[in-house]
């Protein structure tokens, strides 16, 4: 059985139906479909005023290896877990990126029994937010170059440009190009490039904002580049956030769906986790509160880049933490980490632990099962969890859906009533060296870090102009703790090597860059899109 062919073979049930369960009156949401819909701006609002009454649940991973440790399966798993247990429970998720659904890393739905569906639909064009970021985002390039073209009022300098162009599409080609070519008609010549939609900072700033008042304020600190005074030039010097705002009026409302077991669920916003922070959008977060005795949201890659996050970037902004964390861990990972060895591979695991106990809230593994796990492998992790006093709980969410994750279910609901407080490692009375160095030590477990020359200069740059208090987002490999995707493990004694600083105001972040982070990712030899079919009846095949 693939993820396709269960979700092809599950009964939809009619999105009212769905809106009924979750407690959405009709006026609270406009269908898109038969399995679709979008929450209206009044029940935004409405729900968003319940919010304080649900338990939040963050789940992430120890450090993955290249296929992925289930943390979406997991996240849909346990809220059909919490369901069986007698809870309410929502999923409030990424939405998947087409580019990478095309290349290799696969979709976002889950897996197996624990998917969020119409999962053809959201892995393609869903409802169509990432087309409607990919135009704000370009129409603010358009604009710009119009502006150029146009007489240059603002003194633009076309050789330190900051503002590419993007698309939803995995395409190396477009990583660096040359726009204006052809002679005056056409503009200045000059170089720039594309980003995939989802490293977009509109993508961010969506996935961040609560309002569109606030989109639209957001929008116009986007930074597009400088002058030939190197002062900065921001979309709202362009007149660009107005229009930019428009076309995301109704990308900024969250999806409504359903799990494969019928309850609902969110999904909505897809920012990368390495140039972004990696997390569905706070409006979506807050939705799935106010709808639900518990909330399941996820963040992107491991503790070390995307928890450290949403911890430290999105909750302040949410004014609450996590009631609980679960990490997501696998006999395969472990042993990926120990070089073959389980017990091993056991301090990879250590370290997020200890990185996730800091904030506050109660943690709780979730030992990810696969097929060729042992009981006594099985046993052994959740034994050593235990010594380091967190619990841990076999869950089998791919094969078993709800039922396999009911264990979990208990443990999280436990964990969750038990009072806690939260508190974020930095803060902005910081110095941007010290919030650096409070996530290198205290997250990652190294020694240091370096800035080179470019970066130091970003560095001054930002600061001058009164955004070095802004939160730090990392851009790093996600294989390691370290900046060397080689070095697996708990390594330690490393030093993270910043080569640039980019500064996504709008967004409300500043980017150090540790190492080559692709914001154009390429597709393989034999990507996953010639797997792809349609058939004469409309039917989708060959999609995981």
């Amino acid at each position: 059985m693939t993820n396709l062919s269960i979700a092809q073979a599950a009964t939809l049930r009619p999105i009212s139906e769905i809106a009924e369960v979750a407690g959405i009156d009709a006026a609270d949401y406009e269908p898109l479909g038969r399995s679709k819909a979008k929450l209206s701006t009044t029940g935004v609002e409405r729900f968003r005023t319940r919010s304080s009454n649900g338990k939040l649940v963050l789940v992430t991973a120890i450090t993955p290896t290249p296929s992925g440790e289930g943390k979406t399966t997991v996240t849909v798993g346990l809220s059909q877990g919490l369901r069986r247990i007698g809870k309410t429970a929502i999923p409030a998720i990424r939405e998947p990126a087409l580019g990478p659904v095309l290349g290799n890393k696969g979709g976002a739905c889950g897996g197996g029994y624990s998917q969020v569906l119409p999962m053809e639909d959201i892995n393609l064009f869903f409802t169509g937010d990432f087309p409607a970021i990919s135009a704000a985002h370009n129409l603010l390039s358009a604009i710009l170059d119009a502006r150029l073209h146009h007489g240059n009022d603002l003194h633009f300098d076309p050789r330190f440009p900051t503002w590419p162009r993007t698309m939803d599409m995995n395409d190396r080609a477009l990583r660096e190009i040359v726009v204006g070519l052809g002679g005056t008609a056409n503009g200045y010549a000059r170089e720039d490039g594309f980003v995939v939609t989802p490293a977009s900072e509109v993508m961010a700033i969506l996935c961040l904002s609560r309002t569109l008042q606030e989109l639209k304020e957001r929008l116009g600190r986007c930074l597009v580049g400088v002058t030939i005074k190197r002062e900065p030039v921001f979309a709202r010097d362009l007149n660009a956030h107005h229009a930019m705002t428009a076309l995301l009026r109704d990308a900024i409302r969250p999806n409504l769906v359903q799990t494969i077991e019928g309850g609902p669920a969110l999904v909505h916003g897809g920012p990368f986790a390495n140039i972004a922070h990696g997390c569905s959008t706070i409006i979506g977060t807050e939705c799935g509160l106010g709808l639900a005795e518990y909330t399941i949201t996820e963040a992107g890659f491991a503790s070390d880049l995307g928890a450290e996050k949403f911890l430290n970037i999105v909750c302040p902004l949410l004014g609450r933490g996590p009631n609980a964390i679960v990490l997501v861990a696998t006999i395969r990972a472990l042993k990926h980490h120990g070089g073959g060895d389980l017990e091993v591979g056991f301090a990879n695991l250590q370290r997020h632990i200890r990185h996730l106990t800091q904030y506050g809230p109660p943690v709780v593994v979730a030992i990810n099962r696969f097929v060729d796990d042992t009981p006594e492998e099985t046993e052994l992790v959740r034994a050593w969890c235990e010594r380091e006093g967190v619990r841990a709980v076999p869950s089998d969410p791919w094969n078993s859906g709800g039922p396999g994750c009911e264990e979990l279910a208990a443990a999280v609901a436990e964990a969750a009533s038990r009072p806690s407080t939260f508190e974020s490692l930095y803060n902005d009375a910081m110095t941007f060296e010290d919030r650096l160095q409070t996530v290198v030590t205290r997250v990652y477990g190294g020694a240091g870090f370096e800035l080179s020359e470019t970066a130091r200069k970003r560095l001054e740059w930002t600061e001058k102009h009164g955004f070095g208090k802004l939160p730090i987002c990392m851009a790093k490999t996600p294989a390691s703790f370290s900046d060397d995707p080689s070095r697996f493990g708990a390594p330690e004694g490393f030093t993270i090597h910043i080569r640039e600083l980019r500064t996504s105001i709008g967004a409300g972040f500043i980017v150090p860059v540790s190492g080559e982070i692709l914001l154009m990712p390429g597709l393989g030899k034999a990507p996953a899109a010639f797997q792809i079919d349609v058939d004469a009846a409309g039917r989708i095949t060959g999609l995981f």
